[in-house]
């Protein structure tokens, strides 16, 4: 059975290639010749084609338009012109995604070979960066760290921020991502000017092919020792420009460049029912990639609630992930004494929760955050610092560990802390 195929490569590379490929209808058949991008997708939505053949200057392909072409099961291969022009067209393709490659003087016999074999791919996806496009330049990858938790001010940025912070003070390379699509907070909580985030234009730049290591390092802010910072848009109406496919690729290159990278991101889950187009996207690509996942809840009646609520998400959200609970703002003014033991207690009650780590509330905190600095430069001492230098210490101990059997006699029913909501 023929291959079906759609073409799209400007100028007259198109018809010397439709020329030799005449006689090999029993293997390959063009079944539109596409003019643009948008021609492309709307064929490959209406489920024309296995395969797509791109020519290397066909304007408007980003790392998205790649990655829906991937998502639909669709094999793409770039057709190259000779020589140096070649080479360079390669470099910028591998930026964006594409892994194959054919040469506009091949005979066209090994272009439709590269075709199919293209198209035979797609069915086994690419699951490591190097698959992906991404050069493993600096060894294996370092490890990613998504901060989450329900709606509401738990407290996500300031354990994100610190637990950045403490493994920098550590001796680690740490890379700090403002990924909160709904209004990014780090830049303010460090002191830093996010006029023009610069996450965001990591993202631009890793959509057109253009982003490496060396450009995310020109683009991040340099906080204390070992600690670099992509702000994140304070507006929450630029949350479109957090593309999920290269926003993923900025990961990839942090997590090649640094031993850790660390995620602020929004809370709840809204739009995963959406997650290809809507605002969770972002979420659902960071957790789904995180090694580990810090889940923050705030230490009263209302705040358990919700942690528990976004708990029972998690197994869909981070199904590979290490999951460590965390409640912030722990005082027995809210949830009665001994705080820590009541609430642990609770949260293993009513939704199984094992390990919770708790960071009491500190007045330091504010203090830290008025004056733009990490709880470990503005006061070493704190209990909330010294909480937060433990949680980050427990983060590398659970990365490389063997997941945690789940709990077992787990009752769910009334409990006065969650009720009180």
């Amino acid at each position: 059975m023929s291959l079906p195929v759609l073409v799209a490569v400007p100028g007259p590379a198109e018809s010397r290639l439709l020329a030799g490929w005449e006689p090999l209808r029993r293997e390959v058949v063009v079944v539109r010749r596409c003019a643009d991008v948008a021609d492309v997708l709307a064929a490959v939505g209406a489920g024309l084609a296995r395969a797509v053949v791109l020519g290397a200057d066909l304007p408007g392909v980003d790392t998205e338009v790649l990655a829906d072409l991937r998502r639909r099961g669709v094999g793409t291969v770039v057709l190259l012109p000779a020589g140096a022009a070649g080479e360079d067209a390669e470099r910028r393709w591998r930026g964006l995604g594409a892994t194959r490659f054919s040469v506009e003087d091949r005979p066209p016999a090994d272009v439709a070979r590269e075709v199919a074999l293209a198209a035979a791919a797609e069915q086994t996806p690419p699951t490591s960066p190097a698959e992906t496009g991404v050069e493993e330049a600096f060894g294996a990858p370092g490890r990613t760290v998504a901060v989450w938790g329900p709606h509401g001010s738990c407290g996500r940025t300031t354990v994100a921020v610190n637990v950045a912070a403490e493994l920098g003070e550590a001796g680690r390379s740490v890379l700090l991502v403002d990924a909160d699509a709904r209004g990014a907070s780090v830049g303010q909580s460090l002191g830093l000017l996010d006029d023009a985030p610069s996450l965001l234009a990591c993202v631009r730049a890793a959509a057109d092919g253009r982003l490496d290591a060396a450009g995310l390092a020109a683009r991040a802010a340099v906080v204390g020792e070992g600690l670099h910072v992509l702000t994140g848009a304070p507006d929450g109406a630029r949350w479109g420009e957090l593309r999920p496919t290269a926003l993923r690729r900025v990961l990839e290159v942090g997590a090649l460049a640094h031993d850790w990278t660390v995620v602020d991101l929004s809370g709840g889950t809204d739009d995963l029912a959406e997650e290809e187009s809507g605002r969770d996207a972002v979420l659902a690509t960071v957790l789904g990639t995180a090694d580990v996942v810090l889940v923050v809840g705030a230490a009263d009646p209302v705040g358990l609630q919700r942690f528990a609520r976004a708990w029972t998400r998690l197994p869909d959200l981070a199904p590979d992930a290490v999951v460590v609970p965390v409640v912030n703002r722990l005082r027995a003014s809210a949830v009665g004494s001994p705080a820590a033991r009541r609430v642990s207690s609770l949260l293993r009650r009513v939704v199984g929760v094992e390990g919770v780590w708790t960071v009491p509330d500190d007045v330091v905190v504010d203090e830290a955050l008025l004056t733009g600095r990490p709880l470990a430069e503005h006061a070493a001492r704190s209990a909330a610092r010294v909480a937060l230098r433990d949680l980050a210490a427990h983060v590398e101990d659970v990365a490389d560990a063997p997941d945690t059997p789940p709990a077992e006699d787990v009752t769910a029913g009334f409990d006065p802390l969650l009720a009180r909501s």
